[in-house]
């Protein structure tokens, strides 16, 4: 009920303890005036796709890069702005809950009310559906009180609705005129945020003034790229599943009998299996990226996960823990084909009691293959984004099963001469997403709340906020935005240079990157995680002392700072406009032009499309 959003909450002694942190802030957000820089327009991560999404977004394509400054920062063309006259700003919970997400709101707040406290927080009540229905819940300090630093999206609740059909866009368009709203702030991932930035288009187009501004928070870690290092809500949900998981190992040592099938919550991509396996070190973890890359069979991914447990038996160990995504089931090759076939058929309106027999015979084959609980979730209609319902699909258990019967097959032949295999499944989701917020996501989602006003404050349409150099400490941060539509690609079929851009754009969900450094990592200790049995247990979510400040691994063994690099850049530039003017020598004219051919030569050739283009992060 409505009625039910925003009442105080009834508080252990930890979340008292909690709700009085205070996040601290950049030194370029501190202080009431807004210093922007802005950078050289913006294109496409996609180059292939950068004509469909400019024709797409005609009025919100190509913008610049927004740096905000500290005080001392000495650049002579950075906006500088000391007025802030009193708006009216609206926020929408989108998509899944996020441990941090309740910061967003605080931050933003505060921020309005620092710069001018006659502005006003508007929070929509029950997500997009409450967007479109106009119903509001005007935020104040003492509705916050309970909320500060807690987990759950209960202070306005929410939807996982897109904001995408014509009547949606125009019921938000029609709220945001009816509110008088200066601006409309959206918290979400790939799909919030790629809604976000049409209706900034659309805002654009109709010339009404309201600004929209998105905010990446998922607990799928999924929402990065060249601007966005990580989201809310990903540091949190890695550190209390990887306690989990850490218990489930210790368990598994003890009782030296079992092993434990463990999906995790984290949709297509794989981030949150690979961060907790690098925080706890389980005995195996199968990443969906992997699987995809080398099309991995159920057969293959049964007889790899066989040929580890004989290889351990051979060792007298009968026990282990392993990790699955919960997008797996999608990254095997026939299993995806199954379910592309099945949501066709549902899209047509057959029944789900008459889907098996209109089935190619190829499908029905793996159909009647695959254990009866696998059928009946397959069968589940799939989600807005036409993905299956990654959720509710027990990959664990059609694995263990799969394995156990081949366990018991080399058994029965005598290729395998160990104990019975005994398998334990757990799903690991929902026990984490309500969680209190890291340290971390506390802070991370204040400072992106005041980033939010400082976008508004500079007039900026379409744009995400963003920090770079997350893996420093907090003063070291960097602020700013970036045009949602520079993070945009286009889905096309088929592979290589000749693929064609086909459907819409949109701010696509990142997978693991199977040459990063974090995979790498993951590689390199594969072997002894497997066998050595080297679980580790980094405990339940620290606030203060030892652990407080302990950051994702895969955040900190990246070298990212994208945002750094591009003002480093500037800078170079700068400095060579001013060593190469008019008047100077030959000598140093030729030296500028041979270093500038051959960095030109290798630039051309990395972004050519035979060689791939500007591959999206």
């Amino acid at each position: 009920m409505d009625s039910d959003f925003g009442i105080a909450r009834e508080l252990s002694d930890l979340q008292k303890l909690r709700s009085q942190y205070q996040p601290e802030l950049p030194p370029c957000l501190q202080g009431t005036t807004v210093r922007v820089e802005f950078g050289d327009a913006t294109t496409a991560a996609d180059s292939f796709g950068a004509h469909t999404i400019s024709r797409s977004f005609p009025h919100t394509y190509g913008q610049p890069l927004a740096h905000f400054l500290r005080a001392t920062a000495k650049v002579p063309d950075a906006q500088i702005i000391t007025e802030h006259p009193a708006i009216r700003v609206g926020v929408v919970f989108c998509g899944r809950q996020s441990p941090g997400g309740h910061n967003v709101i605080w931050g933003l707040h505060n921020a309005l009310k620092i710069h001018n406290p006659n502005s006003s927080l508007l929070g929509f009540l029950g997500g997009s559906e409450g967007l479109f229905a106009q119903k509001t819940l005007e935020i104040t300090d003492d509705i916050l009180a309970t909320y500060k630093n807690q987990g759950g999206y209960d202070l306005l609740g929410r939807t996982k609705d897109q904001i995408r059909t014509t009547e949606q866009v125009n019921a938000a368009l029609n709220t945001c005129r009816d509110l008088k709203l200066d601006g409309l702030v959206i918290v979400g991932g790939v799909t919030s945020n790629t809604d976000a930035a049409q209706l900034a288009e659309t805002f654009a187009e109709a010339k009404w003034p309201t600004k929209v501004v998105g905010i990446p928070v998922t607990l799928n870690g999924d929402l990065k790229n060249q601007f966005v290092e990580t989201n809310v809500g990903f540091d949190t949900i890695c550190k209390v599943n990887s306690q989990l998981i850490s218990n489930v190992c210790t368990d598994a040592l003890s009782a030296e009998k079992y092993y434990y099938f463990v999906r995790l919550m984290g949709r297509k991509a794989s981030h949150v299996a690979l961060e907790c396996t690098l925080q706890s070190h389980p005995n195996m973890v199968i990443l969906g990226e992997e699987v995809a890359a080398s099309k991995l069979t159920l057969f293959d991914l049964t007889k790899q996960i066989c040929d580890a447990v004989q290889a351990r038996a051979e060792q007298d160990k009968y026990h282990g823990v392993i990790l699955l995504p919960e997008g797996l089931i999608e990254s095997i090759p026939e299993v995806y084909a199954l379910l592309q076939e099945i949501h066709g058929l549902l899209r047509q309106g057959v029944s789900v009691d008459g889907i098996s027999t209109q089935l190619s015979p190829w499908a029905s084959a793996l159909f009647e293959f695959l254990p009866p609980f696998i059928r009946k979730q397959l069968l589940l209609h799939p989600e807005s984004d036409d993905s299956a319902q990654l959720s509710q699909i027990e990959t664990e258990k059609l694995l263990a099963h799969l394995v156990e019967a081949e366990m018991n097959k080399r058994l029965k032949e005598g290729t395998y001469k160990g104990k019975k295999f005994n398998a334990i499944c757990h799903f690991f989701g929902y026990q984490a997403r309500g969680s209190l917020p890291s340290k971390f996501d506390c802070d991370y989602a204040y400072v992106l709340g005041h980033i939010c006003y400082h976008i508004l404050a500079a007039g900026l349409n379409g744009y995400m906020a963003t920090v770079t150099n997350l893996k420093n400490p907090l003063n070291k941060w960097r602020c700013g935005a970036a045009p949602i539509t520079a993070m945009m690609t286009v889905k096309r079929y088929g592979r290589g240079p000749g693929a064609l851009p086909i459907g819409k754009p949109a701010v696509h969900p990142a997978t693991v990157d199977l040459t990063g450094k974090a995979y790498e990592l993951l590689r390199q200790n594969a072997t002894k995680f497997l066998m050595d049995d080297v679980y580790r247990n980094p405990g339940p979510l620290q606030f203060d002392g030892t652990g407080a400040d302990a950051k994702a691994v895969t955040l900190c063994v990246e070298d990212q700072d994208y945002m750094g690099r591009i003002k480093a850049l500037q800078e170079y530039l700068n400095k060579v406009r001013m060593i190469v003017k008019p008047g100077c020598s030959q000598d140093v004219l030729k030296a500028a032009l041979s270093a500038m051919t051959a960095v030109t030569d290798i630039l051309l050739t990395m972004t050519s499309p035979s060689n791939g283009g500007n591959t999206p992060y």
